[in-house]
């Protein structure tokens, strides 16, 4: 075992192709090293990802889609979320992402009610994920439900997180 030191490594045929190890094998980069990706990217790249919350109690209107206000982030790996204006997630970056969400209902102090209640994750405005829950209000003033997807998204495709509640 020995270490190479260089600062610069090319393919001697100009072929473009420069292999580093073999197929099973890891490539690591030590902490505190910066890896430049280039603009096409890696196999195994990571995506953009957030993660942001609603800071206070959003009020909704009886069977009204409402989008969800996650107005403060936890975080935001390529400023893809705006946890401001629109409150959407925009990839920037066309592939495969996982989208999540919990929508907590409180029912307060209404009693002898049926709360029916629905998470939906919307693609560049149309619903592609839909739940309903149903709570008993006289036995439960809080419940939590979720809503999850695979999406296949391009650069431009935007996420929203809408809620809905139907009072009986």
């Amino acid at each position: 075992m020995g270490t190479i030191k260089t600062t610069n490594i090319e393919t001697i045929t100009g072929s473009g192709t420069l292999t580093l190890g073999q197929s099973g094998e890891t490539i690591s980069v030590p902490s505190g090293a910066t890896l430049t990706v280039p603009s096409g990217g890696l196999s195994g790249q990571n995506y953009p990802a957030f993660e942001a919350y609603l800071s206070s109690n959003q009020s909704i209107s009886d069977n009204v889609e409402t989008k969800v206000q996650f107005d403060t982030e936890v975080f935001d790996t390529d400023s893809t979320y705006d946890n401001s204006t629109n409150y959407r997630f925009t990839p920037g970056v066309a592939g495969k992402y996982f989208i999540y969400s919990s929508i907590l209902n409180d029912s307060g102090a209404n009693s002898n009610i049926v709360d029916v209640y629905s998470p939906i994750i919307k693609k560049s405005g149309v619903t592609v994920f839909e739940a309903e829950n149903i709570m008993q209000v006289n036995y439960h003033r809080q419940a939590a439900t979720y809503g999850m997807a695979i999406l296949d998204l391009n650069d431009t495709d935007y996420v929203e997180i809408y809620g809905r509640l139907k009072y009986s």
